[in-house]
């Protein structure tokens, strides 16, 4: 039996023994949880459960239906899973069906909870308690069956958005995913020029009009800001809209420094009020497969991770280009990169490297080219390069494991067509917009290496907008933890220095 404890919930796996069931149940009795996967057979977690197993299906893709009720909330409520899979038949007054499968047209419990004093236990018969975690549906309807008071809330929040930007921008795409969010309403936008705040009411009508955030921050209809201008305004905008209580959620970069981050988080810790930032491409789908490989372990233990993005072509030339607005190159694209890096390496660097070249573009202040390498105290490393020089792309992901190697090469997206009167028309899409498929090498024995080819993940559709309601109007956790942002910024500060200082290697 595998027993883990994560402040009040325990987890249990395996044949329950009879003085471990008594000890979890008066811990259940005062207010704890537990998951259980019962096992065929095994009388005291049947005891224990409210229930017995009925049948130990075999690895199979089974259609998961969640019963109606507050813990459904924003959830598809028929899910595919494929594992073994038990079902159940209730035995307790106190124990309630949560979920069926369908066997040969019948519907049959799979999961279940009992009440008993002032907690509740879980039973699964997805038996393998890690991936039924980690399901993008399961994993939040079981996280929610855990928690002893759980409420949703029905109210719409109102989303304000600070530098709504041109036609096609981030304010346009906020605006977008907050209509078409389930708790989510855009109702305000504020930008200092009077033409982007016409033409944010062209494509919102709906919405009120405000030429400052302090203006957008006293209208009581927004209860989240979020900051869409330059990065060098992102960290003085926050603290305002924190201190005049909306909650915040801020366009990639956090801020340009950890000291303005660490402020910025003390500040809604300090006002009882939530504050994000924006990762939009941790929902990009070709990242989505690279982690579920990586998490699965599909090529072993990860330790050098190396992504690209660039080309040879002139940078853009609006403020991104400007370093004493946007912080400088690495803040761009590296902000997506590094979070992704990060990510996978589960936490940030111990020292930074980077190396900077200006060489081509003379009317830009960021660097053409840069070279970001990291490295962790156990000795795994990562680099990071973006350049405006550099004529035949690089892989996207060049990932090493102790099992094997996955890569993504760039796609560039070319729609061709003919339009009457203009005859051939042809658009090409920036190369970073379009999904890569994956090439997955792994070391057998036998064979030598084994190849197999992964396509992105399904789309997750507005990933980050949904999480960000479920967090403000049900209490789950962000997917985008601030402290997590402030451990990018810190990682992008030093690279700016090093880069600045000529490549120094930088502790954090």
């Amino acid at each position: 039996m595998a027993d883990g404890t994560a402040s009040a919930v325990r987890i249990v796996a395996g044949r329950l023994r009879p003085a471990v069931a008594d000890e979890l149940l008066t811990f259940v009795s005062a207010g704890g949880a537990v998951l259980i996967a019962p096992e065929p057979g095994d009388e005291v977690a049947a005891a224990f459960a409210g229930l017995r197993v009925t049948s130990d299906l075999p690895r199979g893709e089974w259609f998961v239906t969640l019963v109606d009720r507050p813990e459904v909330a924003r959830l598809d409520r028929e899910v595919p899973v494929t594992t073994r899979l038990r079902t159940f038949e209730v035995a307790g007054p106190d124990t309630a069906v949560v979920a069926t499968t369908s066997v040969r047209f019948q519907h049959v419990p799979t999961m279940a909870v009992r009440t008993h004093g002032a907690g509740r236990i879980v039973s699964s018969g997805v038996a393998d308690l890690d991936a039924l975690q980690a399901h993008a549906t399961l994993g939040r309807f079981v996280a929610r069956l855990l928690r002893p008071a759980f409420v949703a809330q029905t109210r719409t929040l109102g989303v304000g958005i600070v530098g709504y930007g041109p036609f096609g921008g981030m304010g346009y795409m906020h605006g977008l995913a907050s209509t078409e969010t389930d708790g989510l309403r855009f109702v305000a936008a504020a930008d200092s020029s009077p033409d982007r705040i016409a033409a944010a009411r062209l494509d919102f009508p709906d919405i009120g009009a405000h030429d400052s955030a302090a203006s957008l921050a006293a209208d009581e209809a927004v209860d989240v800001a979020v900051i869409a201008t330059p990065p060098k305004f992102h960290a003085e905008l926050a603290l305002e809209l924190l201190r005049a209580g909306k909650h915040v959620v801020i366009e990639k970069p956090m801020c340009l420094q950890r000291d303005d981050a660490d402020l910025i988080i003390a500040t809604a810790l300090e006002h009882g009020r939530s504050v994000t930032v924006h990762q939009s491409r941790r929902w990009d789908t070709d990242f989505l497969a690279v982690r579920r490989l990586v998490e699965t372990g599909a090529i072993g233990d990860v330790f050098n991770i190396e992504t690209f993005v660039g080309g040879f072509e002139h940078p853009c030339r609006a403020w991104h280009s400007e370093e004493s607005i946007s912080g400088g190159a690495v803040y761009d694209w590296g902000s997506h990169h590094v979070d992704w890096i990060t990510l996978l390496h589960g936490g940030a660097p111990s020292r930074v490297l980077c190396t900077t070249h200006s060489r081509v573009w003379r009317d830009t202040t960021n660097v053409d080219q840069l070279s970001l390498w990291m490295q962790w105290d156990d000795g795994r490393e990562a680099t990071f390069r973006q350049s405006d020089v550099c004529a035949i792309r690089r892989p996207k992901f060049h990932i090493q494991g102790t099992a094997g190697t996955l890569e993504g090469h760039y796609r560039p997206l070319r729609t061709e067509t003919v339009v009457v009167g203009r005859g051939y028309v042809e658009h090409t899409s920036h190369h970073a917009e379009v999904p890569v498929d994956l090439r997955v090498v792994r070391y057998d024995g036998e064979h030598g290496t084994v190849e197999s080819t992964v396509r992105p993940a399904p789309h997750p559709g507005w990933g980050f907008h949904r999480n960000l309601a479920d967090h403000l109007l049900l209490g789950e956790q962000l997917a985008v933890r601030p402290e997590e942002s402030r451990d990018v910024v810190a990682v992008l500060e030093a690279a700016q220095r090093s880069g600045a200082e000529g490549g120094t290697l930088i502790e954090l």
